[in-house]
Order: C-alpha cells, then structure tokens, then sequence
C-alpha cells in the first residue's frame, strides 16, 4: 500500500504531459487523488493553459524539469505558499512496500555532470546478478513514480538529474553517489553554486553507503560537508592509488582500501584489463567508465552486494547505446578509420573525458549543438593536442566556431550549413571523412544538447551511426 505521506488532500496540478507528468498523473489518480493537468500541447490535459487553473482547489503542484523555476506558473503557485515538487519527491511519498520484504524497495541515487547513465545502469546490472528485481529507472527507463509503486521491485538504481532534484527535499536514499561536477545547465539553475546545490542533496540523510568521486574538488567537497545518517560508511573512488577510504588503482588492479572492505590483505579485486567491454580495441581502458565501475561497484557493495558478484557482474557489463560505441569501421592500407558514437556527451565535461581517451592528433571531431549558455575555449585548448580536425554543427556554430579561433585556431575547422536540418549529419559525416586517415577517430561527441536540431542525443547518435556505415561502405575497396 503507497505510504502518500505529505501528499495533498486537495487537488494535485501536474505540469507538463511529458514522460515523468503523464506516470505521476497516472499514479496519483491509480491512488485516488484529484489530479488536474496543464500541456498547451496535449489534448488529453485538463488545460492548456495556467491561465485557466482555479488556485483556490490546488493543494501541490509537480512540476516537469522542462519549467524553468522562475517560471510564472511556479511563482504564483509559491506566493500562495502551495508547495512545488518533482516527480522524484511525489514517487518518494508514495513508495509501496515490497511484496517479499514487507518494506519500501531501498534506493541506490545515482547524480553528477556526467556518467549518471552508465552508472545506473551498471548498478542495475549488479543488483540482477545479485538476484534481485533492480530496475533501471528515473531520468532512464521507467519513470520513478511508477517504478516506486511497483511490490515487485526489491531494489531501484535511480538516475536522478539536477532537475529533478531542484524540487526534490524529502529523500533519505540508501546509497548515494555524485559522479563528477562541471558546469552544466547553468542557465536553468542560475550559476554552479545552486546547479552542485541541487546535486547535493542525495547525499542528504543517506543511510549505508555515500560514494564520491574524489578526484573531483567539488564534488569531494559536498562529500565532506554531507550529513549522513549515524551507520553511512562514505567511500571515494579515484583513478590514482585509494587512500583509506577509497577505491582506486594500483599497478594495474583495482583495489578496495575502503570500509566496505574488512580484509584488506585481499583489497586487490581485479585487474583492470578484465574490464574487456569498457576497452578500446588497443586494450585500453576508457578512464571515466572505469571510474563508472568503482562507483557502481561501491554503490552496489554498500547495499549488500557481495564483492565477488560485484565484480562478475561489472566484468560481463556493455556499455548502453550512444556511449563511446563504435559504429562502424573503414578499413584502409593505413590502418582503420573508426567512427566513435558518443552523442550522450552532451557537455564540455564529457566531451573532455571522451576527447581524453584516444590517442594525439587521431580524432576527427564533430561537435556543436545546443550550448545552453557555455563555452568551449577551455576544453578546445586543454583537447588540442588529440583533435586532428573538427566539424561543427548546430543551429547556432558561434560558440564552437569562436571557441577554436581563440583556442586552437591551427586546427582545420569546418562549418555544416544548418539547413536542411534532414541533411546536416550526413555532411558532417562527409566533411570528417575529408580530414580521416587510417588510425584515425572519427568521433562524435557534441559537448551540446541536441534539440536544436534532433529530437534527442538518441536521434542524433543514430543518424550518425547510419551516415558513418553508409559513408563506410561507400568507401570501402
């Protein structure tokens, strides 16, 4: 039975039809609650307008993250002290109790600029081997709020954005993990401090494990001010050799010198070249999925998980869609062209951790997009050394354009005509093939959203995936 703890008794106004509005609607009637619904681009909404809404009979508003906080509908509903909330916080009042447990589902909180996705789902993939039902959910998969009212879920690895989060107050997650901070939807939060604000919060009263990435000032930074609950172990994961209370990487292995490990003469786990489906094809390991690894592994290993089925299970994991795949390869005299997917790097943060991961002046790079207000001088100086060429696209190429001129202006630059926007990968593709020569990348990791011109990084990481295998095949001997 839903706990609806702190729910209204009046009527519940849900924002925005989207994924997350339409399962909390969904949810909220399934219990019996008065929900109305505002989407000026839904016929099934109660209204289409904020205009029409009758304040006096709501009791809580749930926003969707495509709201900006200052908009009109959230400041009127504020000034009449109605509280405003996140999807994320009406699926936390209203978790069932697990049909085997006779207790709510534990939640494993996964945020940070970037490798949130392949850390729930590595988390995911930990706690199935580990025999339990642990979907994958939140900002992937299914909606938190139907998830959490669902008996046979025994666990959730829950991806929660900064958006979410925002709204979000109530939360006393199980294990909790920030997986890196950088500048990221800076506009929307108004500035970095209120962005890793937000983010901070799933360190709030977490109960068994709190996992920070201590290579990472801010983030490091949020671990040691956090008040957990009195049983929280805290364990950092580096790339570098782990201090006491981490996880890191010592010649070669991945070693446990934290508290979930008792033993520390087997603190060695396992070599870091079993981790075959995190590689490039010379045996190299992506850092940041690495990274991704020791976090899932001590998110997973704070719950419960033992170390031998933590590790197995990390082993056998793949990486999902559009995260440095290899999507198709032209095999030349020289050597091979690949072409790298990566349209998930959506930032100049995860741009930089992908860019990082091949070798000098061997990555073609197609980048560009929505930039969301940032820039990109940093990222192009510190990459400038990797990046061989570059194709820019995007409704709006300034910020990229402007930021190799200042940057890096000895690199080769080409500029895709936005128009027409049906055709714009597929002459990124061709452009990148101009500059690609055996051994080299080419690698599309936009370091912006994608809405400007696709209707998500999906969309724009499998067009690129077809224009490279059509580009690939035209070419081939």
């Amino acid at each position: 039975m839903a706990d609806n703890k702190g729910l209204t008794d009046k009527t519940t106004l849900v924002a925005g039809l989207g994924i997350s509005g339409a399962s909390v609607r969904d949810v909220l009637e399934e219990a019996g609650h008065d929900v109305v619904t505002v989407d000026q681009g839904k016929p099934e909404a109660t209204y289409s307008s904020f205009g029409d809404v009758d304040w006096s009979t709501v009791g809580m508003v749930m926003s969707s993250p495509v709201f900006h906080p200052d908009s009109d509908f959230i400041t009127k509903a504020q000034s009449l002290g109605i509280p405003v909330v996140s999807e994320v916080e009406i699926a936390w009042r209203m978790r069932v109790n697990n049909a085997s447990t006779g207790r709510p589902a534990p939640w494993i909180g996964i945020t940070g600029t970037n490798g949130k996705t392949s850390t729930t789902e590595m988390v995911s993939a930990v706690l199935t081997a580990a025999g339990l039902t642990a979907p994958a959910v939140g900002n992937i998969g299914v909606p938190v709020s139907k998830a959490a009212v669902d008996p046979a879920n025994d666990a959730l690895a829950v991806e929660l954005s900064s958006f979410q989060l925002h709204f979000t107050d109530s939360l006393e997650l199980d294990c909790a993990a920030i997986t890196n901070l950088a500048d990221d939807h800076l506009d929307w939060h108004g500035g970095f401090a209120n962005y890793a604000h937000d983010k901070s919060k799933v360190f709030r009263n977490v109960r068994r494990a709190l996992v920070y990435n201590a290579d990472d000032a801010n983030v490091s930074r949020l671990a040691a001010e956090a008040k957990p609950g009195p049983d929280c172990v805290k364990v950092g994961f580096t790339l570098g050799e782990p201090k006491e209370g981490e996880i890191g990487i010592v010649d070669g292995w991945v070693c446990d010198r934290s508290a979930l490990q008792s033993d520390h003469a087997h603190e060695k786990l396992v070599r870091v070249s079993q981790f075959t489906h995190l590689m490039e094809p010379d045996g190299t390991v992506y850092p940041h999925l690495l990274a991704d690894a020791m976090c899932a592994y001590a998110l997973t290993r704070g719950l419960g998980v033992s170390s031998f089925t933590a590790i197995e299970a990390l082993c056998a994991f793949r990486p999902g869609g559009h995260r440095i795949e290899l999507v198709a390869t032209e095999h030349t005299a020289d050597g091979d062209i690949r072409f790298v997917d990566d349209s998930k790097a959506t930032n100049a943060h995860a741009a930089k951790a992908s860019l990082s991961s091949f070798a000098p002046k061997s990555v073609v790079w197609i980048a560009g997009g929505l930039a969301k207000g940032a820039r990109f001088e940093d990222l192009v100086r510190d990459e400038a050394g990797i990046i061989k060429a570059a194709v820019i696209i995007g409704a709006d190429t300034k910020p990229m354009t402007e930021a190799f001129a200042a940057s890096a202006p000895q690199i080769p630059v080409t500029v895709i005509d936005p128009s027409p926007k049906e055709s714009v990968m597929d002459r990124a593709v061709a452009a990148a093939g101009v500059y690609a020569e055996g051994g080299d990348v080419v690698l599309m990791a936009p370091a912006c959203a994608s809405m400007d011109q696709f209707v998500s990084y999906a969309d724009r990481g499998d067009k690129f995936a077809s224009a490279a295998h059509m580009w690939a095949v035209s070419h081939g001997a």
